[in-house]
């Protein structure tokens, strides 16, 4: 892919400062690697959390000017771009979130975190947060190169953003005491696979943007970030077995299938997973 916008200002670079303490206070967050390879839904337990300090800890802000920088950067601003037009259209204005750029650990509303829970999303601030070197994890543990499989890291962090704005995930977390743990992880699946399509949404429109440019195997790349990240792989490699009721994320075919729904349809109409039969 090619970006050649400015960049989006709202991230804060606290990449080389102190995060506090490392998963303290109990915190839980929105992963993309643990929950995946241990079949533990860490998605729900977010939105359980009080809104905590966050220590009054912000870095350097605005468009970061190292080149990983200032490419998530980008990419946000083409996220910006596209979700902005789609409230637009539903009569609402769409909220920017902030992302935070970290190394090691990281303090957010949600609780405190190390690098190692890989990107997340914490709705108590509206915040995307990830530690850049997940993208080498990314490369070499699961198979998945590219820029455009980084770009479809944030695409779906910020999938969730959406989804809290629009009381998804809200009614999610409600649903979660009156329901089974088995029961909550399909629902948990069904919060995940429609990220994913906001994800191919955000693709479909941002190849429309004046500064923005898919280039041959792109959406390949995205394809086989999802295909790695799947429950039913994960599973199979970490533990040698796959059990359904512990998926919380999606199999790798619904992960590309609704990646790929979201690009070839860009119709936000067609993202409710929670209705689909695809399940």
């Amino acid at each position: 892919m090619q970006w050649f916008g400015k960049g989006s200002s709202n991230v804060d670079d606290r990449r080389g400062m102190s995060g506090g303490k490392v998963l303290g206070g109990g915190a839980a967050i929105v992963v993309v690697v643990l929950g995946l390879i241990f079949g533990q839904d860490f998605t729900g337990l977010v939105s359980q959390l009080p809104i905590g300090e966050t220590a009054g800890v912000e870095g350097k802000q605005g468009v970061p000017q190292d080149a990983e920088g200032k490419f998530v950067s980008g990419v946000l601003e083409s996220t910006e771009s596209v979700w902005s037009d789609q409230f637009r259209a539903m009569g609402r204005e769409y909220e920017q979130p902030v992302l935070t750029l970290f190394d090691n650990s990281v303090q957010s509303a949600c609780g405190n975190a190390s690098s190692a829970v890989g990107p997340f999303y914490c709705p108590a601030d509206h915040r995307v947060y990830i530690d850049l070197t997940f993208y080498k994890d990314l490369k070499d543990r699961f198979g998945a190169a590219g820029d455009f499989a980084q770009a479809y890291v944030i695409a779906h962090e910020v999938g969730h953003h959406v989804q809290n704005l629009l009381g998804i995930s809200e009614k999610v977390q409600r649903a979660r005491a009156q329901l089974s743990e088995t029961e909550y992880n399909k629902l948990s699946v069904k919060l995940e696979l429609q990220a994913d399509f906001f994800a191919g949404l955000w693709a479909h429109h941002a190849q429309n943007l004046e500064n923005f440019r898919l280039e041959e195997g792109d959406i390949e790349e995205a394809l086989t970030a999802a295909n790695a990240i799947g429950d039913d792989k994960l599973q199979q490699q970490s533990q040698g077995e796959i059990v359904p009721d512990a998926f919380t994320h999606g199999t790798s075919a619904q992960r590309m299938y609704w990646f790929k729904k979201g690009f070839d349809t860009g119709d936000f109409r067609q993202g409710d997973t929670f209705s689909s039969g695809r399940l």
